[in-house]
């Protein structure tokens, strides 16, 4: 029979990989019958190439459940029937085309989303969520380069108010409307976490109150464990060390951390912040070693939604720095950052001057005045161009206000002085 270019064509615009896809009808198998699915990777496989051109009947429907299309229409055919004529690589290459464009048309220049439609439309589809989905790409690189700032607040609200009009004006199937809910819910999580790292606080918590409630009518594990997450670092800000220890076991509960453990990672990494929080040490080490066992036991090509590329190993370290300069081991908390710094990717640029930062912090915690001033100092530069956002801005206060304790007359921590005023002063 030749390739199935229609399940390709259709797996490109979702961007699932044969292991996703994998995944995901056997989690649907599991809802149908209460067992997970046997699917594989190979499975898949098959089906891509047509050496399988009408699967088995329970994967068939599940196949059919997670595209929100019939089997037919995803390329296969029953035995006997004359195959339709498959796609033209024109057809193929406009597909490609249009999801580009719909994972561009938001810009730094200007974040709102795209309107819904030209003219007003009664059915909601799958491409629908593609293209409302296209812009959260560009929303989660932009935190990940500047951090949390009043623009990307209201484009992100912009996109869920967006996708809560399109859930009010059109119709769709059950499973459309869960996915729009899913959209809505990671529009609101992106706000909420703008105003977490800004430090607008009590607006975060009304953001995360939204963002659980779409997450809940959505059933989607991932947007609860982010909000969970994300619940867990309010509190941290906030001191709440009880509540955030209780969040993150929240977040370790949820059905996203049994089947990737790199979500578990996060989760353990969470907690081991608040407990550090609390100076139960015993935990605190527990859940950090838990973490670094979970990452070592994810999978690389594992798929993942654009929030979460930002954990990995150099992430692990900077919050395993953190723990360690709360539990008193300074040593092993610059140990740490430094470790952070030398795996961070090149894209993270204002995950690289908190991690700084903190490396500066464990120098001061040592006595290096001289040198922590310095390192201090480079944030400024790692972040030139653009004002700091509230997080980092309260971390360079802490810093400021324990050199003063510590040395005041010493001329570095003048000249930091000099520096930190100038430097306040411009953003």
């Amino acid at each position: 029979m030749g390739d199935n270019l229609e399940i390709q064509r259709r797996m490109l615009e979702l961007g699932f990989s044969q292991v996703e896809l994998a995944h995901r009808v056997n989690d649907v198998i599991k809802t149908l019958t209460g067992r997970y699915g046997t699917c594989s990777e190979r499975t898949v496989r098959d089906w891509v190439r047509g050496k399988v051109t009408w699967p088995r009947g329970l994967q068939r429907r599940s196949l059919e459940e997670v595209f929100d299309c019939t089997a037919e229409e995803l390329g296969f055919q029953p035995r006997g029937a004359t195959p339709a004529p498959p796609p033209t690589e024109n057809d193929v290459r406009r597909q490609t085309f249009l999801k580009g464009i719909a994972a561009t048309a938001t810009t730094a220049a200007g974040l709102t989303p795209s309107p819904a439609t030209a003219a007003p439309r009664t059915t909601i589809g799958t491409s629908d969520v593609i293209r409302l989905r296209a812009g959260l790409e560009t929303l989660d690189a932009l935190d990940d380069h500047r951090g949390g700032h009043g623009a990307l607040e209201k484009a992100a609200l912009a996109g869920a108010a967006e996708v809560m009009a399109l859930q009010r004006t059109g119709s769709a199937s059950e499973r459309i409307r869960s996915r729009l809910f899913s959209v809505a819910a990671d529009y609101t999580a992106v706000a909420a976490w703008s105003c977490i790292d800004a430090r607008d606080l009590d607006q975060a918590q009304k953001h995360l109150d939204t963002c659980m409630r779409l997450a809940g009518l959505a059933r989607d594990p991932v947007a609860v464990f982010r909000t969970w997450n994300m619940i867990a670092m309010l509190a941290n800000q906030l001191g709440n060390y009880p509540d955030a220890v209780a969040a993150a076991r929240a977040a370790q509960r949820t059905g996203i951390t049994r089947r990737d453990p790199a979500f578990a990672s996060l989760a353990h990494a969470r907690t081991a912040i608040g407990s550090a929080g609390l100076n139960d040490r015993q935990s605190a080490l527990r859940s950090i070693g838990l973490a670094a066992d979970s990452l070592g036991r994810a999978r690389g090509d594992q798929p993942c939604p654009s929030w979460f590329a930002f954990y990995g190993a150099a992430e692990l370290q900077a919050l395993t720095s953190i723990v360690q300069d709360r539990l008193g081991d300074a040593v092993s908390a610059e140990s740490a950052s430094h470790q952070a710094l030398a795996l961070l990717p090149a894209q993270f640029r204002r995950n690289r001057a908190l991690a700084t930062a903190r490396l500066a912090l464990t120098q001061l915690h040592q006595d290096e005045v001289d040198l922590a001033v310095h390192t201090a100092s480079s944030v400024f530069d790692v972040m030139a161009g653009d004002p700091l956002p509230g997080r980092m801005r309260t971390l360079l206060g802490d810093f400021h206000r324990e050199l003063l304790t510590l040395s005041t007359n010493a001329p570095a921590a003048q000249e930091w002085g000099d520096r930190y005023r100038a430097e306040w002063s411009r953003t």
